[in-house]
C-alpha cells in the first residue's frame, strides 16, 4: 500500500485487522496480541512520518517476508532514488522501546523493558543484516550495495533514554527517536522520492532468489575462514551471549550455560560452526560435539579436505565421560536431543562415575552451549531437553541463558510447514489442518512410490539435490561382497535400497554417514539416522505401515517397524518416538516436499489435507 494508504488505514482503525488475516493466511494462524500491539502503536507513526515527508506515495511493504526464509522485516520501503532515478529501498526496524541499557561486555545486546533476563539484539545490527541479507538472496539488489539501505525508529523513545544505542549507528543503517524526528524525515528524502513506488515494489517482489549456501559445503570455509554465514537475530543474539560469557568465565564466579532452541532450519548448526571458527580464531580451546555419527563424520569429512588437523575437534557426546573439569573454554553441543541417558534400573551406570551425560557435558566446559529441538528425541534414552539440562545446570550453581529461534527465522524452507507438519502429526494442538499453498515452497501428494522418485529424479537432475526417505519398516540389509546395495525397500513392483549401511563406498552409493550430503546419494532411501541433521532442497518421505490413520487420529504400530530400538518401547513412548522420527523425516526439504503413504487409508487423509499432486509425466523405471 502507498503511505498515505497507510496513514489513512491506521487513523481510522481499519489497519490492524487486515494485516491479522493476510497474516493468518500466510502463516496458519493469527499474530500474537503482541504482534498487533505492535502495528497499531509503530505503523501510524511511520505513516506520519512519510506523510510530513511528503512521500505519500512511496511504496510501504509491511511484514515483509525476506527471500528463502522466514524472517520478516517490519517494512520495506519501495521507490526511486530523488537523485539519481534508480530504485531505492529503505529497510525500517520500528522499535516501541521507551528505553534501552547495555548489556555489560557484550556491545550488540541490550536490555529493555518488559523483557527481563532477555538478551535483545541491537536494531542497528538487525537492520543492518537484514539489508545485507536483501543483497546475497535477491537478483535485483546484487550488483549495487547502495540501492538498499536501512534506518531504525524508536518513536517512543527520547535520545537520552537510549544513549546506549547510538555508538553503533551509522550512514547506513542511522537511529532515529522521537527527539530526532525532523532529522528522520529529512533522512528518508534523501533515499525516496516524492513519487509513486509501485513500480518498484513489484520489482522487488517478483525478483529471482538465489539460494544460500549449503552448510555443510561451508563449513570448511567458516571454520578456517569465517564470514560465509550471516546470522540473523535471535541467532546473533546466541552468539553474542557465548563470547560474553566466554570472556567472563576466567573472572565470574559462576559458569554460565547457554541453552539454544529451534526447530529444522532454524540456524542451530550455523551457530555452532560460526563459533568453531570465530573462538579457534581468538585462541579459545572449543570443541563441536553431537550424538549423531552421521553429523559428526559429515563435518568431519568437510573440513578435513581443507586441514585435517580440524577433524580432531568434532566429537561425540561419549567422548567426555573422563573429561578435565573445566578443560575446555566451550564446548558446544549441537543435536543436544540426542544426549543419552544411562541409565540402568534407576542407577547411573558406574563407568561413569555416576554423572549423567549432560552433568558430563557440563562439567566439561567453562561455558557449554547445548542447541537442540525437543521434537526431534526419536530414540529410547535420549533424554536431550531444556527443563533436564535446566535442572543439572543450576543444581551445579551455574547461570542458564535461554535463545529461542522458533520465532521467525528459518534458513529456507517454510516455518508455516514446520507449523502444519506439527499439527498433523499431532505434536501441536488442534489437529490435521489443509496445506495452503505457500510461495517458496511446495508440497505434493505422490499416488504412487514411482511418482515420488520420478518427480524427484527430475528435481535432481535439474541442480536440485533430492532425496527420499521412508521410516524403518524394511529390512536393511549389508552391502553384497560385491558392493552392490540389496533393494530392500519394496512396495508393490518398485524397490529401492537403503543407503549404504558400509563405512566403505561403493561405485555407485557413498558410505552411510555420508548419504545426505555426498554424490550418488539419490536413488537409495534414507531413514532417521541417516536423514537426521541434515537438510537439501528437494525431500521425498514415504510414511510406512509403523504409522497409519485410523478414524479420526493416529494409530502407532510397533509390529511394522524395524528398528529394534524402537519397536520395543512401551506402546506411549513408540507413540510419541515414530510421531517425532516422521517430524523429523517430513522436515528436511527447504524447497518443496512430497509425500506418499503405503497404507490405503492413511493416503485417503493425506488427500484431503494435501490440495496439489505430482504432475504426471515421466516416471521412474521400477
Amino acid at each position: 500500500m502507498s503511505a498515505r494508504a497507510l496513514y489513512d488505514h491506521s487513523r481510522n482503525g481499519g489497519l490492524v485487522a487486515p494485516l491479522a488475516e493476510k497474516h493468518r493466511s500466510a502463516f496458519g494462524h493469527y499474530p500474537s496480541k503482541g504482534e498487533r500491539q505492535s502495528w497499531a502503536n509503530s505503523l501510524p507513526a511511520l505513516g506520519r512520518v512519510l506523510c510530513d515527508a511528503h512521500l505519500d506515495e512511496v511504496e510501504v511493504l509491511i511484514e515483509q517476508r525476506l527471500p528463502l526464509a522466514s524472517l520478516r522485516a517490519d517494512v520495506i520501503l519501495a521507490g526511486s532514488h530523488p537523485t539519481t532515478g534508480r530504485r531505492s529501498y529503505v529497510v525500517v526496524e520500528l522499535k516501541q522501546w521507551s528505553s534501552a541499557t547495555a548489556i555489560p561486555d557484550a556491545a550488540d545486546l541490550f536490555q529493555v523493558p518488559g523483557k527481563r533476563n532477555h538478551a535483545s539484539l541491537h536494531p542497528v545490527v538487525q537492520v543492518r543484516r537484514y539489508c545485507d541479507y536483501l543483497r546475497n538472496f535477491t537478483n535485483l539488489l546484487s550488483d549495487e550495495r547502495d540501492m538498499v539501505t536501512g534506518v531504525v525508529y524508536l518513536h517512543n523513545a527520547a535520545d537520552q533514554d537510549v544513549e546506549d544505542l547510538f555508538p553503533l549507528a551509522d550512514a547506513e543503517a542511522p537511529l532515529y527517536t522521537e527527539t530526532t524526528r525532523g532529522a528522520l524525515i529529512q533522512h528518508l528524502q534523501t533515499r525516496l522520492a516524492p513519487l509513486n513506488g509501485a513500480r518498484e515494489a513489484d520489482e522487488l517482489l517478483e525478483s529471482p532468489t538465489a539460494p544460500g549456501r549449503q552448510l555443510m559445503r561451508a563449513a570448511a570455509e567458516e571454520i578456517i575462514d569465517g564470514d560465509q554465514f550471516l546470522l540473523m537475530d535471535e541467532q546473533q543474539v546466541a552468539v553474542s551471549l557465548v563470547n560474553r560469557a566466554v570472556a567472563r568465565a576466567h573472572r565470574a564466579d559462576r559458569k554460565e550455560v547457554i541453552v539454544v532452541t529451534g526447530g529444522p532450519g532454524s540456524g542451530k548448526s550455523l551457530i555452532a560452526l560460526h563459533l568453531m571458527g570465530h573462538l579457534g580464531r581468538n585462541g579459545r580451546a572449543a570443541v563441536h560435539a553431537t550424538g549423531s555419527r552421521s553429523f559428526t563424520r559429515t563435518l568431519r569429512h568437510v573440513v578435513e579436505r581443507r586441514n585435517r588437523e580440524l577433524a580432531h575437534l568434532f566429537r561425540y557426546f561419549i567422548d567426555f565421560s573422563a573429561a578435565e573439569r573445566n578443560g575446555l573454554d566451550v564446548l558446544i553441543c549441537d543435536e543436544a536431543h540426542r544426549i543419552r541417558d544411562r541409565r540402568t534400573n534407576g542407577n547411573v551406570a558406574s563407568q561413569h562415575g555416576g554423572r549423567t551425560q549432560v552433568e558430563e557435558l557440563i562439567d566439561a566446559a567453562r561455558v557449554p552451549v547445548f542447541l537442540l529441538d525437543e521434537h526431534q528425541v526419536v530414540r529410547p534414552g535420549e533424554t536431550g531437553n531444556v527443563e533436564d539440562i535446566d535442572r543439572t545446570a543450576h543444581a551445579r550453581g551455574c547461570l542458564v541463558r535461554h535463545v529461542n529461534l522458533n520465532n521467525q527465522f528459518r534458513c529456507g524452507g517454510s516455518r508455516a510447514y514446520e507449523a502444519w507438519v506439527l499439527r498433523l502429526l499431532g505434536l501441536a494442538p488442534g489437529g490435521p489442518v489443509p496445506w495452503r499453498d505457500e510461495e517458496g515452497f511446495e508440497l505434493l501428494l505422490a499416488n504412487s512410490p514411482q511418482e515420488l522418485e520420478s518427480h524427484l529424479r527430475r528435481q535432481h537432475e535439474a541442480g536440485h539435490t533430492a532425496r527420499m526417505t521412508a521410516g524403518f519398516c524394511w529390512p536393511w540389509s549389508a552391502p553384497r561382497a560385491d558392493g552392490s546395495l540389496v533393494d530392500d525397500v519394496v512396495i508393490g513392483d518398485w524397490r529401492r535400497p537403503w543407503n549404504s549401511k558400509s563405512d566403505s563406498s561403493t561405485s555407485n552409493a557413498p558410505v552411510s554417514a555420508l548419504w545426505a550430503t555426498e554424490q550418488g546419494g539419490f536413488g537409495q532411501i534414507g531413514c532417521i539416522y541417516t536423514a537426521q541433521g541434515f537438510e537439501y532442497p528437494w525431500n521425498g518421505t514415504i510414511l510406512g505401515p509403523d504409522l497409519v490413520w485410523r478414524g479420526d487420529g493416529w494409530r502407532a504400530v510397533p509390529e511394522a517397524s524395524r528398528d529394534g530400538s524402537v519397536a520395543t518401547a512401551v506402546p506411549d513412548d513408540f507413540h510419541r518416538l515414530i510421531r517425532n522420527t516422521y517430524k523429523v523425516l517430513l522436515t528436511r526439504g527447504l524447497a518443496g516436499t512430497v509425500l506418499y503413504s503405503t497404507d490405503a487409508e492413511t493416503q485417503a487423509k493425506l488427500r484431503t489435507l494435501v490440495p496439489s499432486v505430482v504432475p504426471t509425466g515421466a516416471s521412474s523405471a521400477a
